[in-house]
């Protein structure tokens, strides 16, 4: 009998729905403390995971859920920059930017 291979399951922080981990974009946290987005999901660091939906961004931005879940604050500009990003990454879904 084959084993059947599960799928790594992430909350977003925006939404905090369970969603497969491919579907969602890492917001990394380099051991040099700065922020962006990873959308291969290799950088090193910590990461929190958040929905290709700038309103997930938006809620999170909101909440300060991404500075409590990477223990740094974030400066406005970098989530400016993150929404930009993804913004433009939203129109080549194929996470190859």
């Amino acid at each position: 009998m084959p084993k059947v291979k599960r799928i790594p399951q992430r909350q977003c922080v925006g939404c905090r729905e369970m969603r497969d981990k491919k579907s969602l974009l890492r917001v990394v946290k380099s051991p040099e403390g700065e922020v962006s987005l990873d959308f291969k999901g290799k950088k090193p660091g910590r990461g929190a995971y958040v929905c290709p939906n700038p309103e997930c961004l938006k809620r999170a931005r909101k909440t300060r859920a991404l500075e409590r879940a990477l223990s740094v604050a974030i400066p406005a500009e970098v989530y400016d920059a993150m929404e930009a990003e993804l913004s433009g990454a939203k129109g080549g879904s194929d996470g190859t930017s």
